[in-house]
């Protein structure tokens, strides 16, 4: 799953913050980063909420005082949120609370491969929509 995140990402900023000058990039690495890390390591470490809390709380330490670097770098941990939000990550509880239930990963599949053929239309419906945003927002034009 690819198109799914990045469109469910950025058409939520998109929506929420209104912001014609908000830069994407980050946010669009957040949102896939999770799956990125966790498929192929095998670990559930991304997939948990509190991970996406340590991140948010570097950012916002890292860049005290400097708002334009601020505002470039929360994409990440949005991001993150935004995919645990839409991969469904919370209804797996041994996954989305680690390491409060304890110190080891959780031995079940991420939620992207229990969904099974569902991530197909996802997919599909992901990348239409990241189509219609490109052409409403003109970004085909330099």
């Amino acid at each position: 799953m690819f198109f799914w995140f990045l469109a469910t990402a950025i058409l939520t900023i998109a929506w929420v913050f209104k912001d014609p000058r908000f830069d994407y990039r980050l946010l669009a690495v957040g949102a896939v980063l999770p799956d990125l890390i966790d498929w192929p390591t095998g670990w559930r470490l991304m997939h948990s909420v509190m991970t996406s809390i340590v991140l948010l709380s570097v950012v916002m330490l890292v860049s005290v005082g400097r708002k334009p670097y601020r505002k470039l770098l929360l994409g990440v941990p949005i991001g993150t949120f935004l995919h645990l939000v839409f991969d469904g990550a919370f209804a797996n509880t041994t996954m989305f609370w680690w390491p409060i239930g304890g110190w080891e990963f959780s031995a079940d599949v991420l939620p992207v491969v229990a969904r099974g053929w569902w991530n197909a239309p996802m997919e599909l419906a992901g990348a239409v929509a990241l189509w219609m945003w490109w052409r409403q927002r003109r970004l085909q034009n330099p």
